[in-house]
């Protein structure tokens, strides 16, 4: 019966991930190459406390090859209590042109929905694309979104994030786990369940954010300003939602660099995918962690002799067979080859780490960019 059921959950996330792959074939690599620029986007960039940061998204945003009378800056200071402002005014000395700072000063359990919401408000272009002030932007980033958007009927566009100074096993790990969540990602697009995006990397009309009354229906959840507004989106009308599948609109960030930083992210995503309103997204979601569950309690089960130590490591090569091939076509996409080397070691560890989290998750709070929220 325990045989039964384990292979049986291991068959569906078999096919699950199967499904993906294919569908990550299915959305084709853009090419913007030829297409005239435009399309003008207001650049929305909420922060708090990134003095150590801002000043390398700023010199990427500097250094785009764009016309500059075609895109603005809106920053929006969320109650820092650095030098970030100070920072900014800096760069805005030194050339950098159309930058307007915001004060956030509503206290909300979402401060960074807020903070995007009232530059909505003032952006003067039809086309808002929203980064982190952790986050550096590549040169040909808002060349490949007009692209995109005068070869498309695009309303809502998703687009790559990738890690970049990579350099310990937690980095590895954690890049590891990026990759399978944009193949992921890209996999649901190319089916046309789409349930995720990452706000880092994400352009949207102000008209489709206003018929979608914009974050209502997930103020009271902190993060979320995707995955909830994508979602939305898909429901309001599908055919509105793209992804832009290139390097050339990669935004790079860092990966946390402490196993608390990295808990206290991942219990912050857990509290997002609670409220998933994409029944694909649950089902995906569900499985997963069903699957990674699975492994941690067939341990024990093996050990008191109910199971045999071949059926799990079948059950096991398995997973690992068809994680690895998600991962190896992200990998292969975002250039990011060389992180496999700790595949192994990352893949056996990783269910434990997951259900680690699902489990404190139902009682712990996290603590992200200086304060504490609850599930």
């Amino acid at each position: 019966m325990v045989f039964i059921i384990a292979i049986s959950i291991t068959l569906a996330y078999l096919l699950l991930i199967g499904v993906l792959i294919y569908g990550f074939e299915k959305v084709p690599k853009f090419q913007s190459k030829d297409i005239p620029e435009k399309t003008p986007f207001s650049i929305i960039v909420p922060f708090r406390n990134e003095e150590n940061n801002l000043p390398q998204l700023l010199k990427s945003i500097k250094n785009l090859d764009y016309p500059t009378d075609l895109y603005e800056i809106i920053l929006i200071d969320d109650d820092s209590e650095d030098r970030s402002v100070e920072n900014i005014k800096t760069f805005i000395e030194n050339g950098l042109q159309h930058v307007t700072i915001l004060k956030n000063n509503v206290k909300s359990t979402s401060p960074k929905k807020e903070a995007i919401s009232m530059a909505i408000k003032k952006a003067k272009y039809n086309w808002v694309i929203t980064t982190d002030a952790d986050c550096i932007v590549p040169k040909l980033w808002l060349k490949s979104f007009n692209g995109m958007i005068q070869n498309t009927p695009a309303r809502l566009i998703a687009a790559p994030v990738n890690y970049h100074d990579i350099a310990s096993f937690l980095d590895r790990f954690q890049t590891l786990d990026l990759l399978s969540l944009i193949g992921t990602t890209i996999g649901c697009f190319g089916i046309k369940e789409p349930f995720l995006a990452n706000g880092a990397n994400l352009a949207y009309k102000k008209e489709l954010f206003s018929e979608l009354s914009g974050f209502e229906g997930s103020t009271e959840i902190a993060s979320g300003d995707d995955v909830f507004l994508l979602q939305k989106a898909v429901k309001h009308n599908s055919e509105d939602v793209f992804y832009l599948k290139t390097i050339d609109a990669t935004v790079e960030t860092k990966p946390q660099r402490n196993w608390n930083q990295l808990v206290s992210q991942r219990l912050r995503w857990a509290a997002k995918s609670t409220h998933y309103k994409s029944f694909f997204g649950i089902f995906t979601g569900f499985l997963v962690m069903l699957m990674n569950l699975l492994i941690v309690v067939l341990i024990p089960i093996v050990a008191f002799g109910i199971l045999t130590t071949n059926n799990f490591i079948s059950i096991l090569l398995i997973k690992l067979s068809i994680d690895f091939l998600l991962i190896f076509k992200t990998s292969r996409f975002l250039h990011q080859e060389s992180v496999l080397t700790s595949y192994l070691a990352a893949s056996i560890f990783y269910p434990f780490f997951s259900t680690y989290i699902i489990f404190i998750s139902f009682y712990k709070a996290y603590t992200w960019k200086g304060r504490t929220f609850k599930k």
